[in-house]
């Protein structure tokens, strides 16, 4: 695996950033090659959320998939639409979660308003749009929504597209930006005198990645841009300790009180550090040796880089960030975040069920006849099978396997389910046939 890494850098480094492609008919017909940059603050708190817009702008080249363009593979916590304001077609939409509406489900929530900066990458449309945005709560039901209008002409979009990128280099290119998915790693706590230090762990992050199934098999389906924008201090905000830090991403643990919780609410500062360079999924790596990190379905995955556990914690963070991917662990006591995942409501996330409408998850990959909930002990003799406990919650939400890279550090692997649901996010990307999502 390493071999095959290290020969793809060696003849892609010449590749350009941007190419435009013929690919996707549709996306050439309404789009142009390049993205619009949305970004929005939802403010609010558990009784009522608001969608504001803050800015907009724009960079030459599109990284994103020009392909599937209207529809979802996965519903996520919410979305954002390109309507046509000529037909009233929807020409592009995207799926995503966000740490406002993870916020949403603390006790904090019902005591004080709070508001979190948003960042959507959209392809630049031809002609005026209506771009709608849509927040869902815990039981798919939309809570919050916005409709505004857009003018790709409207001469206040800023347009970025002179600004000098970060410092930046190729860990993996197998192709152009538009035939492959691109995924930027940003550096996070680290000097100037120390990228080369980030760089090695952005190959490190790389290398765990292409090595876990189904990825292993699609290494030639992504590109890895590791950028290393440097920090003024070294090391993460650690609260805790009362260690602040002043970083490229202004990320901190003790997210929601939670220790181990590594976030930033600073995304319009992480997409500034990115602007022209291709990508549309983000991996932020820390510097430092503290246990932690967070993945959020399309907004990023944080972990760190220099504890032991580096390697296994990036690629679960990676299953939330990039496969929608829920964790499968759970606690036997009452857990404040649990409530993310209701009885009688069927998660969007494909490797978790509460048997509510459980056809559409791994039914048709184990028989009629397994035991539910599967005995534990049986875990050899059923490799997929609905066993209890997952999404935080003990009883109620059931996880398709005993062991996955979505529940613990020690499994070496994701479970069947998660391969697939990851497969499938990868083909919808690129436009091949998908299987029913």
């Amino acid at each position: 695996m390493l071999r095959s890494i290290f020969l793809t850098i060696a003849f892609t480094l010449s590749l350009p950033l941007f190419k435009t492609s013929a690919a996707g008919s549709d996306f050439n017909r309404h789009f142009a090659d390049s993205t619009l940059r949305l970004d929005y603050i939802f403010g609010g708190d558990s009784a009522a959320t608001t969608i504001m817009l803050a800015n907009i702008s724009k960079t030459d080249g599109w990284a994103g998939r020009r392909h599937n363009l209207s529809t979802v593979p996965l519903q996520g916590n919410g979305q954002i639409s390109l309507i046509s304001q000529t037909s009233g077609d929807t020409l592009y939409t995207n799926s995503f979660s966000t740490l406002y509406q993870e916020w949403l489900a603390t006790p904090e929530s019902s005591q004080r308003k709070r508001a979190f900066e948003n960042t959507f990458l959209v392809p630049l449309p031809h002609t005026p749009v209506n771009v709608e945005v849509k927040l869902f709560d815990c039981r798919h039901n939309t809570v919050s929504q916005t409709l505004h209008p857009l003018d790709p002409s409207d001469n206040l979009i800023s347009d970025l597209s002179k600004h000098t990128p970060s410092p930046h280099r190729y860990i993996h290119q197998s192709s152009t930006p538009d035939k492959a998915i691109d995924v930027a790693i940003l550096a996070e706590g680290y000097t100037e005198a120390e990228a080369d230090i980030f760089y090695s762990a952005a190959q490190t992050a790389v290398e765990s990645i292409l090595s876990h199934a189904p990825f292993s098999s699609h290494a030639d389906d992504f590109n890895f841009i590791a950028v290393a924008a440097p920090s003024k201090d070294s090391g993460v905000s650690i609260p805790r300790l009362n260690e602040w830090k002043e970083t490229a991403c202004g990320s901190n643990f003790g997210t929601f009180y939670f220790d181990r919780y590594l976030t930033t609410s600073n995304l319009f500062d992480v997409h500034d550090r990115l602007v022209n360079l291709p990508y549309e999924h983000i991996i932020i790596l820390a510097n430092t040796d503290e246990y932690g990190g967070g993945g959020i379905y399309n907004l990023y995955t944080l972990t760190t880089a220099g504890h032991p556990l580096f390697r296994p914690v990036v690629v679960h963070e990676f299953g939330h960030s990039f496969g929608g991917l829920a964790d499968e662990y759970f606690y036997d006591d009452d857990d404040p975040m649990e409530n993310l995942y209701p009885d009688g409501v069927e998660p969007w996330e494909q490797n978790l069920t509460t048997l509510t409408a459980f056809d559409t998850k791994w039914a048709d990959m184990i028989s009629d006849s397994i035991p539910v909930p599967t005995p534990e002990a049986d875990a050899h003799k059923y490799p997929v099978g609905i066993y209890q406990g997952g999404g935080y919650r003990s009883k109620g939400v059931y996880r398709p396997a005993y062991e996955c890279r979505m529940r613990n550090n020690t499994c070496p692997s994701f479970c069947p389910v998660c391969i697939r649901a990851i497969s499938r996010i990868i083909d919808f990307n690129l436009g091949r046939p998908v299987e029913k999502l």
